[in-house]
């Protein structure tokens, strides 16, 4: 008897078990809601290249029906240093929420100055809920119409594109919500990247005129007589002292950065063909000493043109692979 209610219980279990594993199998995914997000840039300017940031006012929309989202206190604005909301309106009255707000955003980013002034930059903004990760919202991208105003000016720049998209951000943390088996979180987010280039000739002049005209100074030095050898030598030590100034001065303007940039390459030629002309002056008080004066003469006009064939070669070399 005992035998028999075992199996009748044993029996009814794995009825249960079964039927459960069932269910589980034949209920639907749950699927996040969605959150149409449109936005439209009104002006970037405040472009702090030292300090890595800029401010962007832009209009941003979303459109969504779970009330609980309230994007105005939850809106989470990643890499932003401060956000200001100074214009919200909310629409309730159909069954999607519609929200517009007023943003001006100081952003922190990442500059590549290898190539300045020749670079392009990507300015990037994008948008999460700190409330609810992707598992209940994930965005869709308004793309009707245009993104930017495209009558305000950037001083010194120009706009190449403007993409937006949407996508999951990962974390690797819980944030502290002992929920989590593994500190691994997901967010979704609205992003778009904004390209810019530089219109850098003006610019570049105006960086390095000073530098050239320092390293003119020293290449003249070829063309004072071999009589005036202590105004040769003042004049070249005068024009590397120029062109280390010349590259504090721009240093200062510019992030710090652990890779060879253009700037450190054209200082760095200069520096080299400056003490190429030191050397050769050297050469040529010893030729002179020795009382082979026209040996001298020959020989500086011969390291004249050498050096400053392949100073302007090398220096049209590296503008034109920074500029391309």
């Amino acid at each position: 008897m005992k035998d028999r209610l075992f199996s009748y219980s044993l029996l009814l279990v794995s009825l249960c078990f079964a039927s459960l594993c069932a269910s589980a199998k034949d209920a639907p995914d749950i699927k996040p809601d969605t959150v149409k997000a449109g936005i439209y840039i009104t002006s970037i300017h405040d472009i702090d290249f030292k300090q890595k940031e800029y401010t962007v006012n832009l209009w941003l929309w979303l459109k969504y029906r779970n009330r609980d989202f309230n994007f105005y206190d939850n809106l989470e604005v990643p890499g932003a240093k401060e956000v200001t909301k100074s214009f919200v309106t909310v629409d309730s009255s159909g069954d999607k929420i519609y929200m517009q707000m007023k943003l001006q955003c100081v952003m922190k980013d990442n500059w590549k100055i290898g190539n300045f002034p020749f670079d392009v930059q990507k300015l990037r903004f994008s948008i999460e809920n700190s409330q609810f990760d992707s598992r209940y919202l994930v965005f869709v991208a308004d793309t009707v119409g245009d993104h930017y105003d495209k009558k305000f000016a950037m001083s010194g720049w120009a706009i190449d594109s403007c993409i937006i998209a949407t996508g999951i951000k990962k974390y690797e943390t819980a944030f502290g919500d002992e929920r989590f088996q593994k500190p691994h979180t997901e967010y979704g987010n609205f992003k778009v990247r904004l390209s810019v280039h530089r219109d850098a000739m003006d610019m570049f002049w105006k960086l390095f005129l000073g530098m050239y005209i320092a390293f003119l100074i020293a290449y003249v030095c070829f063309y004072i007589h071999s009589d005036g050898m202590d105004s040769r030598f003042g004049l070249s030590v005068g024009s590397l002292f120029a062109v280390i100034g010349n590259k504090y001065i721009i240093d200062s303007s510019l992030p710090e950065s652990n890779s060879f940039t253009l700037v450190d390459t054209l200082h760095g030629l200069t520096l080299f063909f400056i003490f190429s002309v030191i050397s050769s002056t050297a050469w040529s008080l010893q030729l002179v000493k020795k009382g082979k004066v026209k040996e001298a003469n020959r020989f500086d006009m011969i390291m004249a043109q050498v050096l400053l064939l392949i100073y302007v070669a090398l220096n049209i070399y590296y503008i034109n692979n920074a500029s391309s």
